[in-house]
């Protein structure tokens, strides 16, 4: 049986014709090693690392150069064969599971981990698609400079998933999404040609800026192997602190006040409900209350600049006393020390693995709207969850400070282990009809993959995703890069 391309009707290979003389060719591109079809090593490439979506894939290629990318869809263009990019595979809507439809190739470019150049003085680095975060990030700090983009899994995902999901983190607020961060990338065309756009520039007004068609694609128009990222100096002074606030609109209140006197220092604004911690410390061992009064919600900031010893953690605590004086804080404490810092940090990034700690099943919800909005939207979807589900319990936390917030929910007598409950719309379908009302996003950071397809046909304009279409349909015609996901 062939499966065909939504696109222009050409059949696309299905397993039981992806013949072993096409996984020969692809072998022979990237040696023995560099390919394997056995279930059990085929095994941690179909499933997500949640174990929520599975797949199923003829075989595993791991190639170690553009150049051998390029030769492997070449070759899966030629035999119409789908084809899957994947790195760390921790992703949250299962853009990089395999279609078990079609049983494509998945090409895994963990493999391509080599940090390429970094010029200091220009402030870039140039890596491949394969380098883990952490070691980007480790690599800037051995250069004395930052690259700011900060998320849970940065010591297993790969910058390569990060651009293709235009992965956001803590420090969207003072330096943007991934998107903000890139100046040019290498990638492998749906045909196998390579499109080097690795340029360095900062101004560069040539035309259409190709490398935003790649960003947040989601590997649906060509596999990214390469990028040049931006780098920032390195703060040398950080403050931290942990403030309990009344509610979401003394937050926002004290968001606009602080971000008055400090500007651009601000790098993170985290606004947290207090059930995200009381599961955190329910789940997460070594981890304790930063205050001794339980408050409804609480607010994480960090500052950095270059201000010598302590002036910017006595300057973020005169301005906590005046934000105490017009009851915008009710409690707070300093980091005292970097150690201090991450434990507090630790509390935010831990909430969503405690929150799989808990039998019930959790409703997720990845939305943005406007920042002002957001303390209304909290109570509007409250509200209308309480109206329609008994026994609704809210977990709420997110990047306040650009609009992005995580508004999950468990409804009581619901269960993880519950086919129906996994499979029920009903919660989101609520939520996601208030964010088109506050015309917001349904999906903030996390992309669409598996999880949201049928969400963008309903949510998105007619018209922007005909203009998707007509650009799928462009540089994949056969419709073989990532089938199922983003477009159907």
């Amino acid at each position: 049986m062939a499966f065909f391309s939504l696109y222009s009707g050409m059949p696309i290979a299905s397993h039981s014709t992806l013949r072993a003389a096409t996984i020969g060719r692809l072998g022979e591109i990237v040696g023995p090693q560099g390919i394997f079809t056995d279930p059990a090593e085929l095994e941690p490439y179909v499933v997500d690392w949640r174990g929520i979506y599975r797949g199923a894939a003829a075989a595993v290629v791991r190639p170690a150069t553009a150049e051998q990318v390029a030769a492997i869809v070449k070759i899966c263009a030629e035999t119409k064969t789908p084809l899957v990019p994947q790195g760390g595979n921790t992703g949250m809507c299962g853009a990089t599971v395999p279609d078990a439809k079609v049983n494509p190739v998945v090409i895994a470019l963990g493999r391509m981990n080599r940090i390429r150049n970094v010029d200091a003085l220009n402030n870039t680095m140039t890596v491949e698609a394969g380098c883990v975060l952490a070691n980007i990030q480790q690599a800037a700090a051995d250069a004395d400079r930052l690259f700011p983009l900060s998320l849970g899994a940065e010591g297993s995902c790969q910058i390569g998933g990060n651009l293709s999901t235009n992965a956001g983190g803590v420090n969207v607020l003072r330096y943007g999404n991934t998107r903000d961060l890139v100046l040019g990338i290498e990638a492998v065309l749906p045909d196998g040609r390579i499109w080097n756009g690795l340029r360095s520039l900062r101004k560069d007004n040539t035309g259409y800026d190709l490398k935003h068609l790649f960003i947040g694609a989601e590997g649906t128009l060509g596999i990214i192997t390469a990028a040049v990222l931006k780098l920032f100096p390195r703060p040398s002074a950080n403050a931290t602190a942990w403030m309990a606030v009344p509610d979401p609109d003394a937050a926002l209140r004290l968001f606009s006040l602080l971000r008055q006197q400090f500007g651009d220092r601000i790098t993170a604004f985290e606004l947290m409900s207090r059930a995200c911690v009381d599961l955190v410390l329910k789940h997460i061992p070594g981890t304790r209350d930063p205050l001794n009064t339980p408050h409804p919600w609480y607010v994480l900031t960090e500052l950095g600049d270059s201000s010598p010893g302590d002036a910017l953690r006595n300057e973020l605590a005169l301005a906590l006393e005046k934000a105490m004086e017009n009851s915008l804080v009710v409690d707070a404490t300093l980091a005292e020390n970097q150690g201090r810092s991450k434990a507090l940090w630790r509390i935010r990034e831990s909430i969503p693995e405690a929150a799989r700690g808990e039998a019930g099943m959790l409703y997720r919800h990845d939305i943005a709207v406007s920042v002002g909005e957001i303390p209304a939207f909290i109570r509007d979807g409250q509200s209308a969850l309480e109206k329609h589900f008994k026994g609704t319990h809210i977990i709420c936390f997110g990047h306040l400070g650009d609009g992005n917030l995580h508004y999950n929910t468990y409804v009581e007598g619901r269960l993880r282990s519950d086919a129906a409950a996994r499979a029920a719309n009903d919660v989101t379908t609520v939520i996601y009809d208030i964010v088109k009302q506050y015309k917001g996003s349904f999906s903030a950071e996390h992309g669409i993959g598996i999880a949201k397809v049928e969400e963008l046909k309903r949510y998105k304009d007619p018209i922007e995703i005909d203009l998707m279409r007509t650009v799928k349909h462009a540089l994949d015609p056969d419709g073989i890069m990532n089938p199922g996901k983003v477009l159907l």
